[in-house]
């Protein structure tokens, strides 16, 4: 199951539990995001594409990490017997989310099968 959506001006393909990088989302007060704009969806063999979104489609997910830095860039331009130089940089800034859901009409919700971290406690609670 994979769905692709719309985020920050750039198309994403995304699975249920999929961690995923998006441009900075500087809210501090939000710790999930539901996202309307899904373009395409997909689950064995069956597809429903959007014209150009699919209605009433969603994918839910939570902020992992606010404030994630891209790699350095760095530009350096000189003219040659001019005594030019100029050195600038950028460096970006991303939003780390985890794909909580995709909620499809046709297709049905995909939710992500238990991660480790869940097994594991599910396996200490279940021994004890």
């Amino acid at each position: 199951m994979f769905a692709i959506i719309a985020a920050s001006g750039r198309q994403i393909r995304v699975s249920p539990n999929e961690l995923v990088r998006i441009d900075f989302e500087g809210d501090d007060s939000v710790t999930s995001l539901t996202f309307e704009d899904v373009l395409l969806a997909t689950n064995d063999g069956k597809s429903v594409i959007g014209k150009p979104v699919i209605s009433g489609a969603k994918v839910a997910a939570e902020i992992v990490r606010r404030e994630e830095k891209g790699p350095k860039l760095e530009i350096g331009k000189m003219r040659r017997r001019k005594n030019f130089r100029k050195h600038t940089g950028h460096r970006q800034k991303y939003t780390a989310i985890r794909i909580l859901s995709i909620d499809v009409p046709g297709l049905g919700k995909f939710e992500p099968i238990a991660s480790a971290d869940k097994i594991a406690d599910m396996a200490t609670a279940a021994n004890a």
